[in-house]
């Protein structure tokens, strides 16, 4: 697992497997807390940026807007481990680690939430399409699936000046939780990294 930082994997309890389906569904409130970490390693070639930016909270379909970890064993019903959450909302939690990824590049010194009232050059909007966990019939490892689409908007004006989707699927190396999460990790790492890099290449301040 890389990149893996202060913020870490946090573990309240042991793992639980995956295999009984009968646990997936939690009948009490969870008791283990894990989070993902941001991004500390980009290319060489970033531009500095002479701009500033809010990263808004993307936005995700009900199934996924929750602390709960989804998983999916078939195209039509969502689930969720048992006893285990995000330590924020996955929305939230995507956010700051996307905040934090910017910062960690070095490039660029102005970047926040509207929440910290930052007067920004240019608004990071996103959507969270994919964010669990997929069980495929026939296999007894799941893949984490993460899939975010972002837009670029210069303001005052709200123009979107661009767009991309970054996804990313990686299979989990055994069927304990803390696999799945380390998955997770890696499949968000690839998504916040390209989001970082596309938008410091992408955003160009006009010229007064």
């Amino acid at each position: 697992m890389s990149d893996i930082t202060r913020r870490g994997i946090l573990l309240a309890g042991a793992a639980l497997p995956l295999g009984a389906c009968g646990g997936l569904i939690p009948q009490a409130p969870p008791s283990n807390l894990y989070n993902l970490s941001p991004k500390t390693t980009f290319i060489d070639t970033l531009p500095r940026a002479d701009w500033q930016l809010v990263v808004e909270e993307p936005f995700a379909a009900g199934g996924l807007d929750t602390h709960k970890i989804a998983i999916y064993t078939n195209p039509y019903e969502v689930k969720y481990y048992a006893e285990a959450r995000w330590a924020e909302r996955a929305p939230r939690m995507v956010q700051t680690l996307l905040v934090e990824s910017f910062e960690n590049t070095g490039k660029i010194v102005s970047v926040g939430r509207h929440s910290v009232g930052l007067r920004s050059d240019f608004n990071l909007k996103a959507e969270l399409r994919e964010f669990q966990a997929e069980l495929k019939e026939g296999s007894s490892l799941p893949d984490a699936n993460v899939s975010l689409q972002v837009k670029l908007v210069a303001q005052p004006r709200q123009q979107i000046i661009a767009a991309a989707t970054f996804s990313q699927r990686v299979k989990a190396k055994d069927a304990s939780l803390l696999a799945v999460v380390a998955a997770f990790d890696a499949a968000l790492g690839y998504v916040l990294r390209e989001t970082v890099q596309w938008t410091l290449m992408t955003a160009k301040k006009p010229a007064a």
